[in-house]
């Protein structure tokens, strides 16, 4: 504890934000799906955090991109945005820039990434804060590995886009198709079983957004609404009428002093953009009354496109075709980020509102932006608008599917002077009041300070490493489903561990306790491992005398009660808790009854409504095994991996079940052997990096040694 009057600790803070395209100058808001938003929003805070003296330096943690279709910029490894905030790029394994929904296979390799570029750079932050289900997945795996704490922002929730894609009329097919959704969800509710705080913009979002999730914990749920830079966006103190951008606005209007209805967004189809025209279409009143003016991204060729941003933007030019809006409504190709807050302006001149008709908001940026400058808003009534309106008082909220709720809606402000008059001022001192940058720090960093009075310094390994001091590389296999089925391939895998003994580890991970372990390993005469990982991950040993790890040992110990996972699924029909000499100190397993029993999903999720942060596996569709939430094989690996400093791209990880899997994720190599390939591990097919091997067992782990060129160069590093 702290005495009183001594100074605290000024914090370091590591953001991470994985998806689109992030940079200090002139973000490309609206270029995709994937950068709108929550990538302006990940910048202002870093470089808001930047300006408080509780904060001493903000790392922002993105992919690196390069790809000559885009800006050198995002190929940058650094960039210095402040004397104590930067922007760090991490390589995701991928040529060319992707979209969000296709980069799950490659986050393994981001989160190794990020814990090879902190150990190498001697950084240390005192908090992770994961934005968005990607990074959120980056996020639990940094976290476990460092023992940091792990606060979240999910921004946007799959749960809620996909019942509101649904209720548009979307397939269940489809929107699994699009948007790898299941895997979106599982990585959200991970987060949210291990996030130490989750900070959510609006009430709303925590009780009508989160509440949907299994691991609902209002208790660790705090609301800390972003902030808007009042010193970009305000009313207009002169004309805007010879900007740039007007004159590619007026362009399109046959009457460009009418107001301006306005409306900026991503092109993607949550943003609703073809409900907003049809509703305008739909009314000869308001288009008398005003202009429609929308301004979807960016674009050269409709058909280069993205195909969801085609999609949305071929539906818009289509509707303005089929209601003959020429004239009547502006779409202009191109505007910069200095555009945006003229944008705003110019509509506020013109007597204008702004509108947001989105199936779902988690939070409406663009709509603080609007009101700051000047403009009242008719927003959806899903999500962040509720808060944003009941502090602001500022417009009318819609049903985003109704056509005509938008288009009464518009008409009463631009109608009513006094009542459009009193909308402006309520919005100008609502967003000074509630939403500046520096209320939003204050409040953000005093959520921070609880967590890190309540952290633990990280467990480090206090044995002897001096006979594996000089290994640069290491093999690790499981025991039963690769060594054991082929005792003749078993012989020539033998052999090449010992050629190599003086160079590379040799490592076993299994799900059997040490006991049994190593009495099979004796009984077939494998080579004694320099470390054996044993049940499940949750406990390492290391040669000669097969030392136990008690640093790992404290560290998984976190958040485990076994005795409270057992009473939650007492009740559970096609459960039997195994005998006694399966259960260990940090692992439950259970006999599970397929024809009976609920399947994995459904039993991981009632343990999370039950308040239990844990991993589960499921092997061979009928043993079922539970451990802390920092333990897994792939976690002891790369816990190993760093003690003894071998590169996690110089390990070779050869898996045979399901419990395998997260070994031979990320920058590890890997190889599936023939024998496993249509079983467990076939949710690894689609990762490139992994090598599928023609033959089974031992030989197979032979054959991903060549394939790899192994122990080329296998050499003894001289001592610095």
């Amino acid at each position: 504890m702290k005495e009183k009057g001594e100074a605290r600790q000024a914090l370091r803070v590591a953001l991470i934000s994985v998806h689109g395209l992030i940079r200090g100058k002139e973000p490309e808001l609206g270029r995709d799906p994937d950068t709108g938003g929550q990538t302006l929003y990940v910048v202002e805070l870093a470089r808001a955090l930047g300006e408080c003296t509780d904060v001493q330096r903000v790392d922002l943690f993105t992919q690196r991109v390069e790809d000559p279709a885009l800006s050198p910029d995002y190929a940058r490894r650094e960039e210095i945005l402040s004397d104590h905030v930067r922007i760090i790029r991490l390589d995701l394994g991928l040529e060319r820039y992707t979209r969000k929904e296709q980069l799950w296979d490659y986050l393994d390799i981001f989160a190794d990434n990020m814990v090879s570029y902190l150990q190498e750079n001697s950084l240390n932050p005192d908090v992770l804060h994961a934005h968005y289900a990607d990074a959120g997945y980056v996020g639990v795996r940094v976290a476990r590995q460092l023992g940091l704490p792990l606060v979240f922002t999910g921004h946007s929730l799959g749960r809620i886009k996909r019942r509101r894609l649904l209720a548009s009329g979307s397939k269940t097919e489809e929107i699994e198709k699009r948007y790898n959704m299941v895997r979106r969800i599982e990585a959200e509710e991970e987060t949210l079983a291990a996030a130490d705080l989750v900070i959510a913009s609006t009430a709303n979002e925590i009780t009508e957004q989160y509440e949907r999730y299994d691991l609902y914990q209002p208790e660790s749920m705090r609301v800390v609404p972003p902030g808007t830079d009042l010193r970009r966006f305000y009313p207009p103190k002169k004309s805007v009428s010879r900007e740039k951008i007007t004159s590619e606005v007026d362009r399109f209007l046959r009457e460009p002093e009418k107001p301006i209805v306005l409306a900026i967004s991503r092109p993607d189809e949550r943003k609703n953009i073809s409900t907003l025209v049809k509703a305008y279409g739909g009314s000869t009143k308001l288009q008398s009354v005003a202009n429609l003016v929308v301004v979807a991204g960016n674009r050269d060729d409709i058909d280069r496109m993205d195909s969801a941003a085609a999609r949305v933007l071929t539906d818009l030019l289509l509707e303005i075709d089929r209601q003959n809006l020429y004239g009547s409504v502006a779409y202009p190709k191109h505007h910069s980020s200095d555009d945006v807050p003229t944008l705003y302006r110019l509509a506020a001149e013109r007597g204008g509102v702004f509108v947001n008709p989105a199936l779902t908001e988690p939070f409406g940026l663009t709509l603080l932006e609007a009101a700051a400058s000047g403009l009242p808003i008719v927003a959806t009534e899903d999500g962040g608008p509720q808060d944003i309106l009941g502090n602001c008082r500022n417009g009318i909220l819609i049903d985003p599917l109704d056509p005509k709720a938008i288009t009464t809606a518009l008409l009463t402000l631009l109608l009513d002077k006094p009542k459009y008059k009193q909308m402006v001022r309520n919005g100008l001192q609502g967003v000074r009041e509630h939403y500046s940058w520096q209320a939003h720090v204050k409040k953000y960093i005093s959520q921070l300070r609880p967590l890190l009075e309540c952290v633990a310094p990280r467990p480090r390994p206090k044995f002897k490493r001096r006979p594996m001091l000089y290994h640069d590389r290491a093999i690790f296999s499981d025991l039963d489903q690769n060594l054991l089925g082929d005792l003749d391939s078993l012989v020539e895998f033998n052999r090449i561990v010992k050629e190599n003994r003086q160079c590379a580890t040799f490592g076993i991970a299994t799900g059997r306790d040490l006991q049994s372990a190593l009495k099979v390993i004796r009984r077939h005469g494998i080579p004694q491992p320099d470390v054996l990982i044993t049940s499940v991950g949750t406990a390492i040993h290391y040669s000669p005398e097969m030392e136990p790890d008690t640093a790992w040992r404290n560290h998984i110990d976190h958040l485990w009660t076994p005795s409270a996972i057992r009473r939650a699924l007492r009740d559970v029909p096609g459960l039997e808790l195994q005998e006694d000499s399966k259960i260990s100190r940090f692992k439950l397993s259970y006999y599970i009854d397929p024809e009976v029993a609920p399947d994995h999903e459904e039993i991981a999720s009632l343990l999370r409504q039950n308040d239990q942060t844990v991993n589960t596996f499921l092997s061979f569709g009928q043993y079922l095994d539970i451990v802390p939430v920092r333990a897994s094989k792939g976690a002891a690996l790369r816990w190993f991996a760093e003690a003894w400093d071998i590169p996690l791209e110089q390990i070779l990880a050869a898996g045979g079940s399901g419990t395998d899997e997260d070994m031979m994720r990320g920058n590890t190599l890997a190889v599936v052997v023939a024998n496993r390939h249509e079983e467990e591990l076939s949710d690894l097919a689609d990762i490139d990096s992994i090598y599928y091997a023609k033959k089974g067992h031992a030989a197979g782990i032979v054959e991903a040694i060549d394939h790899y060129d192994f122990f080329i160069g296998c050499r003894i590093p001289s001592p610095q």
